[in-house]
């Protein structure tokens, strides 16, 4: 891997799949190796993408339309890209995100039925060409993952979370779907284990597939 280019990293998953948790740990990890990086998140990582973010994810804001919603999401990335990622990656850093354009393809693209294609489409206009070269994807019952959200009085609660379970099912299968398309890209990480496993699942495959040239 040439320094110089940067490595960009995304973990994926429903909600409560433990994403948030799984990336504090990584950055302890990161920082001890010490390996020059950045972690952000998607929507949101820096002031205007943050402020979308409040918008798409108001518990109140339970009339918006799935294609604004997905609209939206694709503005947010592209200002979010442009502004932090990109830089980071001219920098050589690695990059690791907090969901990036999987989570469209699978939430407005799968689970509301719009169509995986449609938010292709859009992304692709927002993302020109920039994707990453390894995501994970925590994978999570979506009986075990809303749980968990509701056992948690620490985490946000945002709109996506007063969605049923039928929602999270779409989500699960959309996911999966995308594994299938894109099996040289994404990992599979069973997140109904201890947060220790997880991590040590992710640490080991970055190393192998990634680290071990950085």
């Amino acid at each position: 891997m040439n320094k110089s280019q940067g490595i960009f990293v995304t973990l994926e998953g429903g909600d409560g799949s433990g994403k948030t948790t799984v990336i504090d740990r990584l950055k302890t990890y990161l920082e001890n190796r010490p390996i020059p990086h950045i972690i952000t998140r998607e929507p949101g990582g820096i002031e205007i993408a943050e402020k979308i973010r409040e918008i798409i994810l108001n518990p109140s804001h339970t009339a918006m339309d799935a294609r604004t919603e997905a609209l939206l999401y694709a503005a947010s990335r592209s200002q979010h890209l442009a502004e932090r990622v990109e830089p980071a990656l001219a920098e050589g850093k690695l990059v690791l995100c907090d969901r990036f354009v999987d989570s469209s393809l699978v939430y407005q693209g799968y689970a509301r039925g719009i169509g995986v294609d449609q938010v292709w489409s859009i992304n692709q206009f927002a993302i020109h060409d920039r994707m990453p070269q390894l995501t994970f994807y925590l994978d999570i019952e979506p009986e075990i993952g809303m749980a968990r959200i509701a056992a948690s009085k620490e985490r946000e609660v945002n709109r996506l979370d007063l969605e049923g379970l039928p929602f999270h099912h779409k989500v699960r299968e959309g996911y999966m779907k995308l594994v299938e398309r894109f099996p040289d890209r994404i990992v599979v990480i069973d997140a109904s284990q201890t947060i220790e496993n997880v991590e040590r699942d992710i640490i080991r495959s970055l190393e192998e597939r990634i680290l071990k040239d950085f």
